[in-house]
């Protein structure tokens, strides 16, 4: 009878197990299926696409250089005095011939006088002596004078005519020394500052008065490598080559000019060249000395793939873009960079035709969903 009764209870303790798993399996059943349905769906992420630009640009190298002057000139007297003026101020832009400072010329001026009047002494002296002469060949044909004598007054002439030549080559002297006394601009350019007080003695080519310097045009002297020194020598046997310069921190050029020197040998510590373009620089806000960029342009490069700048992503793998592929999910595509045009560069690693993702780009990742939107055309395009 117990052994019966023990049996019934173990059977009903079994059963009210089985129940329990039953209803245990069946609430999570339940609660996988409200997950499931509680469950967002994938979100596409919207992204600003732009096409794959296709152009014909022009193909640049680009260096840093430094301007340098075409003309740079110390101010010296060639004559000795007190400097009398100095008639433009420190800085000044001049043109060429103008009086820039004048030495006291008095001294001078007393020479040239001097010389001149030496001149019209001999010049009488010179009268005399071919009067004298034109006597004396009357006389010895009647044979009253002897020919020594005529021989003497025809070599006093000649003595008379030298002292004239020496006349006027010391009144050339002195008006050169009287001319000396004024310094002028050799050139158009710019003043610096003055070395020289009113007042100070100056001596000949020993006393530095103050510095000219031309500021249009100006050289641009740069470096190019020795790998580089083919392609912008190919360019050259095709004709001139154009140079913009650039200012640090500017991406539009304002001066342009040409490339008017290569040296004649690549320095073997740096296997680089100097070269040299010349350029404009008509409003002078260019100054020798300041460090620019210089930007050669040495051919085409037709059917270039470009895409915005701010596309280009970076990774350990190197440049990448985002390209929305099949299903509209998100494809990275691994790119080589060439030159920039504006806002774009030219990529090698894409097609025409592609969607360039330009925007978001740090909320998507390879193969995630996106929901592309019209970005317009690229700038540049």
């Amino acid at each position: 009878m117990r052994t019966w009764k023990a049996l019934v209870g173990g059977a009903a303790i079994v059963a009210a197990g089985a129940g329990g798993y039953v209803v245990l399996r069946d609430q999570a059943a339940l609660i996988g299926s409200a997950a499931k349905a509680a469950a967002p769906p994938a979100f596409a992420m919207p992204v600003p696409v732009t096409a794959v630009v296709m152009k014909t640009i022009p193909l640049h190298l680009e260096y840093a250089a430094r301007t340098e002057a075409i003309r740079d000139v110390t101010l010296q007297a060639k004559v000795s005095g007190y400097l009398q003026d100095q008639t433009v101020p420190d800085g000044a832009d001049v043109k060429q011939g103008d009086l820039l400072y004048r030495i006291n010329p008095r001294d001078y001026q007393a020479a040239l006088d001097q010389a001149k009047a030496q001149l019209e002494r001999d010049n009488a002296a010179l009268d005399y002596a071919r009067a004298s002469l034109e006597r004396g060949g009357e006389l010895t044909k009647g044979g009253w004078i002897a020919k020594d004598t005529l021989d003497q007054r025809a070599s006093t002439e000649r003595q008379a005519e030298a002292a004239l030549a020496m006349d006027r080559a010391a009144i050339l002297t002195a008006e050169l020394n009287v001319g000396y006394t004024e310094i002028r601009a050799a050139f158009t350019g710019r003043l610096g500052r003055h070395q020289a007080s009113v007042g100070a003695l100056v001596s000949a080519a020993g006393t530095a008065l103050n510095t000219l310097v031309q500021l249009d045009p100006l050289y641009v002297t740069f470096n190019p490598s020795e790998a580089e020194l083919l392609q912008i020598e190919k360019a050259r046997a095709l004709g001139r080559i154009e140079a913009e310069v650039l200012l640090p921190g500017e991406t539009q050029s304002r001066y342009r000019g040409t490339l008017t020197f290569m040296d004649n040998a690549v320095e073997r510590s740096t296997g680089t060249i100097v070269a040299r373009a010349t350029i404009d620089n008509p409003d002078h806000t260019l100054l020798p000395g300041q460090y620019v960029r210089v930007r050669l342009t040495i051919g085409e490069q037709v059917d270039a793939m470009l895409v915005p700048q701010a596309a280009i992503g970076s990774s350990q793998l190197g440049k990448y873009v985002y390209v929305v592929g099949q299903g509209s999910r998100a494809e990275q595509r691994l790119v080589s960079l060439g030159p920039t045009d504006g806002d774009l560069v030219v990529v090698n690693g894409v097609a025409a035709g592609d969607q360039i993702i330009s925007g978001n780009l740090q909320k998507i990742g390879p193969g995630a969903p996106v929901q592309p939107l019209a970005g317009g055309p690229a700038r540049g395009s």
